[in-house]
C-alpha cells in the first residue's frame, strides 16, 4: 500500500524551530516574514546546541544576511512555481511583495552569489520539479505542463530539452529503463 503525503515545508520548519527553541529555552521573536530572531545575549553553547539540533532535521542556521535572503528567494520561487493560481503572477512583483525588498535589490544579491539570474533559477527549478513529477509517474505531460503553469506541453518540452538535453518523453523512457534494469538486477 502506498501512502501519499502533502506537506508545507515552511510550516514544518517553523514548527521544528519553535519546538527546538522552546526546548533549549532560547527566547525568540518571529517576524511576519517567517524569520526567527534570537537575542545576541544567547550563549555560544546554546547557539551551537541549536545548530546541532537543526542539522538533525536538515535545517542550517544562516549567519550571513545575504545568504539568508538568497535562501528565502529560492524558497519563494519554489512557492511561486507550486502556487495554484500563479499564471497571472509576475515573478518580480511576487518576490518583492513576499520578501519586502525591491526586485532589483533581490536580483543583484542573487546574481552576485549564484552567477545566474533569478529568472534562470526559476526555469531550472521548474524543470527539476517537472523531472520529479515525470519520475513520480502519476501525471501526464499535459497535467505536468498545466501544474507548472506552462502555456503548453510544447513550451515545457522546449525548456526541458534545453536544460537536460532530453525531451520529457525521452527522460521518462530512460528513467523507466533504468528502473526496470535495477529491479531485474536486484532479484538476484
Amino acid at each position: 500500500m502506498k501512502i501519499y503525503f502533502k506537506y508545507d515545508f515552511k510550516v514544518t520548519c517553523e514548527v521544528i524551530l519553535r519546538e527546538q527553541l522552546n526546548l533549549l529555552k532560547i527566547p525568540y521573536f518571529m517576524n511576519s516574514l517567517g524569520e526567527f530572531e534570537i537575542d545576541d545575549d544567547v550563549s555560544f553553547i546554546k547557539k551551537e546546541e541549536l545548530k546541532s539540533a537543526m542539522l538533525h532535521y536538515g535545517i542550517t542556521i544562516l549567519d550571513d544576511q545575504k545568504i539568508a535572503i538568497i535562501e528565502r528567494i529560492k524558497q519563494t520561487v519554489d512557492d511561486l512555481i507550486l502556487e495554484e493560481n500563479s499564471k497571472d503572477l509576475n515573478i518580480s512583483t511576487y518576490l518583492s511583495s513576499k520578501l519586502n525588498y525591491t526586485y532589483s535589490h533581490l536580483s543583484k544579491i542573487f546574481t552576485e552569489a549564484n552567477f545566474s539570474s533569478i529568472n534562470n533559477y526559476f526555469i531550472l527549478r521548474k524543470v527539476d520539479i517537472a523531472k520529479d513529477l515525470i519520475v513520480g509517474g502519476h501525471l501526464t505531460l499535459t497535467e505536468i505542463a498545466y501544474k507548472l503553469n506552462y502555456s503548453s506541453v510544447a513550451h515545457l518540452s522546449s525548456q526541458f530539452k534545453k536544460i537536460t538535453g532530453f525531451t520529457p518523453s525521452d527522460f521518462q523512457r530512460i528513467f523507466q529503463k533504468k528502473k526496470n534494469y535495477e529491479l531485474k538486477n536486484n532479484d538476484f
